[in-house]
This record gives C-alpha cells, structure tokens and sequence, in this order.
C-alpha cells in the first residue's frame, strides 16, 4: 500500500463501513500503513467511529498521503484524527501531497471530523478533497487550515474541493495561498490579512425543499446553500481555535 522511494513517503488509509445486520455499522476493511494509521473507537448506536492516528511527522515535501472512505448503503460512519496535520518542508524537494477520497451510498451517513491543517514555512502541499454522495446519502465535512504557526508565515497550501451528489458536480473549488500563489490571496478579496480559514460542508435530503436562506455568520463567515441538498459554510479567523468556535456555531444552528 505505501513505501519510501526517494522522492518520498507514500501512505495509503482505507475505511469501508458496513451495515452489520443488527442495527450497526461494521468495519470490514481498516487499513492504514506507514504515518497512516487508524483505530476503531468506541461506537455510538449505530454510528462506528474511527480516528486517523499520525504515526510520524508530515507530509513532508514530496510525500504523497491518501485516505479513502467507503460508506455503503445504510451505514453510519464517524472519522476524526488524533491530532492536527502538519505540513512540513523536507530533504526531498518538490510538492507534497495529501488526497482524500470519500464514497458513500445510498441512506449512509458520514461526519467527517478531521484536526487542523497546517502550513509550515517552507512547506509545499496540495489537499485535494473529493466526496461522492448517493442522492439520499447525509453529509457533515469539516475543513479547516491555519496558515503559519505562530508568528511564523506560511508554506506554500493549494486546497482543492470537489462534491458531486446524484453523479452531479455541485461544488468544485481551489484555494491557493502563501509563497508563490497568485498575487491577492492575502489581499481583501480573499483573506485578508486571516491566518485560519475553513468551511463547513452539510448534505441532508431534506434541503431539497426546504434549503436553508443564504446568510452572513457573523463578520467573517458565510452560509450559502448549494444547487443540490447541501449547504457551505465558509469562515475566516485570526486563529485556529476562533475558526472552530466559528464553525460549530455554523453546525448547531443547523440543528
């Protein structure tokens, strides 16, 4: 699934979730190798949960990380991590890389849950996120990414997010910001001046009818409902502990 190669690490997690016949949700597959390590937690109900255990520092500069996520019909499924991501620069030169591919059929439930991301001075990494939903399939995804430790400025962080709901593209978008990325990604227009922004991504049938209004979350935050049963919540912050005040604010008032 993974190795070492001289341009760097690669790691592969995979999770598939299934009914289990008797009202839960079974992990037929959990495997994770190299710095991608996962464990069963404690269940609750039906939900099964899973948390991604960092077994090593990185990415670092030329690794390439995946987690994949299968959730079948009817199953419900939880996935946080231990602890947040750090994006580091590393002997290897070139662009790190960290994907993450998530399924889930039809009537299953995914709350996607992970720590922060964070880009190091020196760093270099694409995120790339792509969900595929089933039309009756729920959804609760979480993204955040602080850019810099403290006082310190940020690596090079591309974020790419792609939802498709139905086998339709209902969200697909980039983010590039720190050294080399396109002048004004620090500007007004786009950060300003922030150093933690995230979003919030909620699928639930139940908004095809009645989609929750468009609204401002506060001064730096955003709801927009999507062309599909799904809402964005977007946030900036000074930091990585206002974004997430900020986010689950989003996420209760959504009930």
């Amino acid at each position: 699934m993974g190795g070492v190669s001289a341009t760097g690490v690669r790691a592969t997690a995979r999770i598939v979730a299934r009914e289990d016949g008797r009202g839960g949700t079974a992990l037929p597959v959990l495997a994770g190798d190299g710095p991608l390590a996962l464990r069963r937690t404690r269940a609750s109900g039906a939900e099964a949960r899973v948390m991604l255990v960092g077994a090593m520092s990185g990415p670092l500069g030329g690794d390439h990380f995946a987690v994949e996520a299968e959730v079948a019909r009817g199953a419900r499924l939880r996935v946080g991590s231990a602890a947040a991501t750090i994006a580091l620069p590393g002997q290897a030169k070139g662009e790190s890389r960290y994907d993450v591919r998530i399924d889930v059929a039809e009537g299953g439930e995914l709350h996607w849950l992970p720590e922060q991301l964070i880009s190091v001075r020196g760093s270099d990494l694409l995120v790339t996120t792509r969900v595929e939903l089933a039309a009756s399939a729920r959804l609760v995804l979480r993204e955040e990414q602080v850019l810099g430790r403290a006082g310190e400025e940020p690596g090079r962080l591309t974020s790419r997010f792609v939802l498709r709901i139905g086998q339709r593209t209902v969200l697909d978008q980039e983010l590039a910001c720190g050294p080399g990325a396109p002048g004004g990604w620090d500007g007004p227009a786009v950060l300003a001046g922030h150093r933690a922004v995230g979003q919030l991504v909620v699928v639930r049938p139940e908004f095809t009818h009645e989609p929750p209004a468009a609204r401002m979350l506060g001064e730096c935050a955003a709801l927009a409902p999507l062309a599909g049963p799904a809402v964005l919540v977007t946030a900036l912050a000074a930091d990585g502990l206002r974004l997430r005040r900020v986010l689950d604010e989003a996420l209760a008032a959504l009930g």
